[in-house]
């Protein structure tokens, strides 16, 4: 299925910054024996990642604003639409060179997702969707899984390092739904965490303070996919707060109940 001119735009800058990432990606693999590491290499490719798609998007679409993980929020001419720009989401798998890792791009019109891009170069999957128009990974429609039963679902999460505030809710969470689920996965790329819940691979997802370009793209890719998206505290805003919870239709409402402790 062929996009919108804007979805080509966006599949165009992914790809491009997705070749930039691997051939750094390959090096990264090797560095992981040396004693100095790879961060500063890292860093490097994740900025030149970034600089690709903000060439591509914002010549092809000169008025539209930018946000993106360097934190420079840019405001365009025209105030209603932004991009949405995540150059390298999983970038501590990257770091240790694990292949999971994405380039994730969305666009925003009047403060809802659009239009939107995941694409895993490590795995070559374009996950991409369009309002109105379904979820689609490559050439195939993508739905979210037919999984009824809550023992049976299998759910994606992040979990906090650190001292990071949202840890002790994450650990509560986590008594909760595994005693009542067939498992838990945390991945370290939560871009691919809902795309995969769009493609059916995962049953649900959920995190608090992801950043907005982390969760933006997923958010669309769910929804059109037949999933429910929603903040986990009824009333904040995903993309504000940074927190969200979503799962297939049949599921949604007990693992919600779950983890919201209803």
């Amino acid at each position: 299925m062929l996009g919108s001119a804007n979805q080509n735009v966006m599949i165009k800058a992914a790809r491009a910054a997705g070749r930039s990432l691997v051939k750094d990606f390959r090096e990264v693999e090797n560095l992981q024996v040396s004693a100095k590491g790879a961060n500063d290499f890292v860093a490097k490719a994740e900025i030149s990642a970034e600089e690709i798609i903000r060439e591509a998007l914002m010549e092809a679409r000169p008025t539209y604003g930018y946000v993106s993980g360097d934190g420079k929020e840019v405001d365009g001419a025209d105030p209603t639409r932004r991009w949405i720009v995540s150059a390298l989401d999983g970038l501590t798998n990257f770091l240790h060179g694990l292949p999971h890792w994405a380039v994730s791009i969305a666009l925003e019109h009047k403060g809802e997702v659009i239009s939107c891009v995941v694409f895993d170069p490590a795995k070559g999957e374009l996950f991409w969707a369009e309002k109105g128009a379904g979820s689609w990974m490559n050439d195939t429609r993508i739905r979210a899984s037919g999984r009824t039963k809550l023992n049976e679902g299998l759910f994606a999460t992040g979990l906090p390092n650190g001292g990071k505030a949202d840890l002790p809710d994450t650990l509560k969470d986590l008594a909760r739904i595994l005693p009542a689920c067939a498992g838990v996965r945390r991945w370290g790329a939560a871009s691919l965490d809902m795309a995969f819940v769009a493609a059916g691979r995962f049953d649900g997802y959920w995190e608090r303070r992801r950043k907005t370009w982390e969760i933006a793209a997923g958010i669309l890719l769910v929804k059109e996919a037949g999933g429910f998206v929603e903040p986990i505290t009824p009333g904040n805003s995903i993309l504000g707060e940074g927190e969200v919870i979503c799962a297939n239709e049949a599921m949604f409402d007990r693992f919600a109940a779950v983890i919201r402790n209803a």
